[in-house]
């Protein structure tokens, strides 16, 4: 038996949407927010969650955003007037063009306030209705709980440690590899 998503009422998007923080907008990056976008992965805490080198070049991000292929979505979050997060994944290719690779970032003045479960629900919808990804996949921090508690209430589960997975702050950190698999 097949079953079939019935889509949401517009009173159910609206409620989705009401259960962000007040405010918060998300929409697709453009080349225009390169600059804040530079100044976002700047950021030491938003750095830290990331494999982002420092001191990223305005040019070169805005780069990265004119050139993205159709296979990447990607999403900022914008609260009073400022963009607060980032968000995309990219799919895969080939045999893997059932998955993608996912990663969410927040300011460090904007953590704890629900503006990565908007993002993740909005990665999400975006993912399952309309682009049929089956797998997304994440590798995130051992020692980011907050994001690991995010991830697991989304569905993702840990499925293994990668020792030594990259260099940050002078040592060497390990990260899970999480997935979220969609029947």
């Amino acid at each position: 038996m097949i079953s079939e998503r019935i889509p949401p009422s517009e009173s159910e998007a609206a409620s989705s949407a009401r259960s962000w923080p007040e405010g918060l907008h998300i929409r697709a990056e453009s080349p225009a927010d390169a600059e804040a976008i530079t100044a976002l992965q700047n950021m030491p805490g938003y750095r830290a969650g990331t494999m982002r080198m420092p001191y990223p070049r305005e040019k070169d991000v805005k780069s990265q955003i004119e050139n993205r292929s159709g296979e990447v979505v990607s999403l900022v979050a914008v609260q009073e007037g400022i963009i607060v997060a980032s968000a995309g994944f990219t799919r895969f290719s080939g045999r893997r063009i059932h998955a993608a690779i996912m990663g969410i970032g927040v300011h460090d003045d904007y953590t704890g306030r629900g503006i990565g479960r908007a993002l993740m629900s909005e990665l999400l919808e975006v993912a399952d209705n309309w682009m049929n990804i089956r797998r997304l996949e994440l590798t995130v921090f051992t020692d980011n709980v907050p994001a690991i508690r995010l991830y697991e209430r989304a569905g993702f589960e840990i499925e293994g440690t990668l020792r030594s997975f990259g260099f940050r702050n002078g040592e060497y950190a390990d990260a899970y590899s999480m997935a979220r698999i969609r029947c």
